[in-house]
């Protein structure tokens, strides 16, 4: 059996499932529902789960946001932001440091690639960051 792809899924993908965003909703899904049977293995940066919380308590309240939470950690892993992440993306030469952090978070976890729909901002760096469609046609061998 092949190794499952390792895949640090941006706050937008998750955003785009919980906000129903019609253009990215499906293959976005797709890419959720796919950590959740385990044909990849699914990676969140920690403070992407900070930005997430006050989003949706700031909409839904405080106890949507734990359920939400806690229902992404039911198939996600938490992907650590700490010094030598936060260090290595100060190096990074992206204009978003929090792109940068997001990348190194991922790198820290051993991922394989970023899924994210912010491509132009993540296209130079240590790891390869794809659209869903792209991560789905590889997870599918397309």
């Amino acid at each position: 059996m092949a190794t499952r792809l390792k895949v640090l899924i941006d706050l937008n993908i998750i955003l785009d499932v919980l906000q129903n965003r019609e253009s990215f909703y499906e293959k976005s899904a797709q890419l959720l529902a796919g950590a959740e049977i385990g044909s990849i293995d699914g990676y969140v940066a920690a403070h992407n789960l900070t930005t997430l919380y006050y989003l949706v308590a700031r909409y839904l309240g405080p106890k949507e946001a734990r359920l939400t939470i806690q229902q992404l950690l039911s198939f996600l892993k938490v992907a650590p932001v700490d010094q030598t992440v936060i260090e290595q993306a100060l190096v990074l030469n992206y204009a978003d440091f929090e792109d940068a952090v997001l990348m190194m978070a991922a790198v820290q976890a051993g991922a394989d690639y970023v899924a994210t729909r912010n491509i132009q901002d993540l296209k130079i760096g240590p790891l390869p960051a794809l659209m869903p469609v792209e991560l789905l046609g590889l997870v599918q061998g397309e």
